[in-house]
């Protein structure tokens, strides 16, 4: 606890190195008796902290108790009100500790904390957001600053915590091992760089099947992101037969009807405004192609056909990838979209156990899970993507990642890593379409 106080501390004047008043509101556990060994340095160090702390019933643990006596010793003021002006707020309530509903002095605090001018640090994680879920119960902390104490929690990446949790910071207090990790952060993916002496053939063959009448848009995104993120031939397969054999923003894309098709030597990325046509051609596509990327309407024709959930279980392993958004994953898993959000990873993981694919759920923080695997969460991305047609083109960029050969799992990641990467980067006012996604690759 000494040395959580010791990094809050020196944190603190980091990010605010003129502060003079500094609120720091702490609970009766862990975390406040953190803020406590914070607040009893901070007055060494000549800032002025005042203290407010919520009352507990139950007994303090020992080590906050000894925080709180150091800190009375060292001269710390102690109020019952939240100071009316401060330079810096050290958000110690609660942390990863279990808390009870917010009284009424909580609730009050919480919301002077939201209020306030001053910029905001959360010790551990923000007050009132799920450590390991990134799910809130409605009223929590909204941290400008986190630092995170003895290993990076999954809750911050994810659902809420991204919001929440503004700048993350990392101290291990000089604990090397804190024991076995649940999830990892997707890193950076090395340059998708090509060898000389390669050709087409070498980066494999993507086929996507969709386009619906009215939806042709989807399948043309998804091609083109495909063809963009390195395939060597994309191959398209509309389900509207009316419409035209050639994109002419793209005319490399190549259009055949299915029977045309070698799937077994085929990636096929299957959904994409696929509307009702695209559940006819699923038993085929899940008993022939070598890798499938099943997106959209293909998610919601699997979710009401028991028939093609045990096709899709029986597929060979490492070859099929589902990628749906929080409503198609509650569609297929059988429930609510917010129990999908009160708990992505185990869900992203309870989805991939149950059709024995990898998964990519979709969303802030997007967990990419398959059986056996160590869950990843996606680190990139924003809501610039919460616009028609990034999903088509996440799915052809997946499947183009697929059909180079690599490992189907770090393939994946990869994918989603760029997509979000690109959003990130967006430097325009204007919003960022999915034809710009596309350009982007």
């Amino acid at each position: 606890m000494q040395r959580a106080g010791h990094a809050i501390a020196e944190l603190a004047l980091a990010i605010a190195p003129h502060s003079r008043t500094i609120w720091i509101p702490c609970g009766p556990g862990n975390n406040g008796g953190d803020g406590w060994e914070a607040a009893a340095l901070l007055k060494a160090w000549g800032k002025t902290p005042i203290v407010t702390a919520l009352s507990h019933r139950g007994p303090v643990p020992p080590d906050a108790a000894t925080a709180r006596h150091t800190a009375t010793q060292e001269g710390v003021i102690f109020s019952e009100e939240a100071p009316r002006n401060y330079d810096l707020c050290i958000d110690a309530l609660f942390g990863i500790g279990r808390f009870r509903p917010w009284d009424s002095l909580g609730t009050a605090w919480v919301q002077r904390i939201n209020a306030g001018d001053a910029p905001v640090m959360a010790v551990d994680v923000p007050s009132g957001l799920n450590a390991d879920t990134g799910a809130t119960s409605g009223l929590h902390v909204r941290a400008d600053h986190t630092l995170c104490l003895l290993t990076l929690k999954p809750g911050l990446f994810t659902a809420d915590g991204r919001e929440a949790s503004g700048d993350i910071w990392f101290n291990n207090l000089g604990v090397d091992d804190p024991g076995p990790p649940c999830a990892r952060l997707t890193g950076s993916p090395p340059a998708w760089a090509r060898a000389h002496n390669t050709h087409k053939g070498s980066y494999g063959d993507v086929c996507i099947v969709g386009g619906a009448p009215g939806m042709t848009g989807a399948a043309l995104l998804a091609a083109r992101a495909a063809l963009r993120g390195g395939a060597g031939r994309v191959y398209v397969n509309l389900l509207d037969s009316t419409a035209a054999m050639l994109d002419r923003l793209q005319p490399e894309l190549m259009f055949r009807n299915l029977p045309e098709i070698d799937l077994k030597t085929m990636t096929v990325v299957a959904g994409c405004g696929g509307g009702g046509g695209i559940h006819v051609l699923l038993p085929q596509l899940l008993a022939e192609a070598a890798r499938l990327v099943l997106d959209a309407d293909a998610l919601n024709a699997i979710a009401h056909d028991a028939t093609l959930q045990a096709a899709l279980v029986a597929r060979p392993v490492n070859t099929t990838v589902l990628t749906p958004h929080p409503l198609e994953a509650a569609r297929l898993m059988q429930t609510g979209t917010a129990n999908i959000q009160s708990d992505r990873l185990g869900m992203a993981q309870a989805m991939a156990a149950r059709f024995a694919c990898t998964v990519v759920l979709k969303g802030s923080g997007t967990v990419i899970a398959a059986p056996g695997v160590l869950p990843h969460i996606n680190p990139t991305g924003n809501a610039r993507l919460a616009t028609a047609g990034t999903g088509d083109v996440l799915a052809g960029l997946i499947g183009a990642r697929l059909a180079a050969g690599a490992d189907p799992f770090s393939s994946v990641c990869d994918a989603v890593f760029r997509h979000g990467h690109i959003a990130d980067a967006w430097q325009s006012p204007a919003a960022l379409t999915a034809r710009d996604l596309v350009q982007a690759l």
